[in-house]
């Protein structure tokens, strides 16, 4: 039986066929399928998430944000310190992804150190902690507002460091 091809290849106008450029063949074979481990974590990640809230206490006006989530444990742990800890970890898994679907280069910014997107995201995070700490002491526990004060230093960093 003989080896029948089909050639799904575009054919110039006068019918030779165009070379196909091997390195891109190459590179696109390389390139890692990040979309199982992706889904994985967003399974993960999100059954972990429904776990914090099912898990919450409630009061009569709903969710008891302030109260522990485990009575009489060594920590207080509310669930708005649970989801503190939840978001760092959905960013660091998330940046994970990131660096093996896009891998990157380091950059020079403002800093004049070289940063990559995980040094970016430390120091998103070490400025942000002492954002908090400082709106904590000067103006009060009205943390929303120091929340915006560090989305907008975290895309600062993101941009210029």
């Amino acid at each position: 039986m003989s080896d029948l091809r089909l050639d799904t290849r575009a054919k110039a106008p006068s019918g030779i066929i165009p070379p196909v450029d091997e390195h891109a063949t190459v590179a696109a074979a390389r390139r890692p399928r990040v979309g199982l481990l992706a889904g994985i974590i967003v399974l993960v990640m999100g059954a972990l998430l429904a776990f914090l809230f099912w898990a919450a206490p409630r009061s009569e006006d709903g969710i008891a944000w302030g109260d522990p989530m485990i009575p009489g444990g060594w920590m207080a742990w509310t669930l708005a310190t649970a989801l503190f800890f939840w978001i760092i970890a959905a960013l660091i898994l998330t940046f994970l992804v990131l660096a093996i679907r896009f891998p990157e280069t380091p950059r020079v910014g403002v800093l004049r150190i070289e940063t990559t997107r995980g040094d970016r995201l430390f120091i998103t995070l070490l400025g942000s902690a002492f954002i908090n700490l400082a709106w904590l002491g000067l103006v009060g526990q009205v943390q929303w507002a120091a929340l915006i004060v560090c989305l907008i230093y975290a895309a600062a960093v993101f941009r210029w460091v």
